[in-house]
């Protein structure tokens, strides 16, 4: 599958997505980009651990917080910083995992493949849901 098939089948099976590095800045992508997918249905966990809410939602502060089940751990944090995300998104059985705009880490990625997961890197999630929604 290549990453455009890969976006279109996180963006049609999704429901619930884990944002990693959610904030409560309206100008700033962590926040828009979940607000962006909130309006189009997708149901939004903000993962900030300096947050209690965002976008009507109790905020977490880590992945293995949440108590329910996680279809895809979206990551907006510095590509340096990526692996451990990864790592928290298998533990909790999440089916996929996407890096933002101007993040990728292969290591990471592989090993988010070889656990059976899909994954996205380097690609912003609205800019991708707007061109697959029309």
């Amino acid at each position: 599958m290549n990453q455009q098939q890969t976006q279109e089948k996180i963006m049609s099976e999704a429901k619930t997505i884990a944002v990693v590095g959610f904030s409560s800045k309206p100008a700033k992508a962590g926040y828009y980009v979940s607000a962006y997918l909130q309006k189009h249905g997708y149901r939004i966990i903000p993962v900030n651990p300096f947050l209690t809410e965002g976008l009507g939602e109790t905020a977490v502060p880590t992945l293995s917080a949440i108590d329910e089940p996680v279809d895809l751990v979206l990551i907006f944090q510095r590509s340096e910083n990526v692996p451990p995300f990864v790592d928290e998104a298998i533990e909790i059985g999440a089916k996929s995992v996407w890096m933002q705009l101007g993040i990728a880490n292969e290591t990471a990625a592989a090993k988010a493949r070889a656990a059976g997961l899909d994954v996205v890197q380097d690609a912003c999630m609205l800019v991708e849901h707007r061109r697959w929604a029309v």
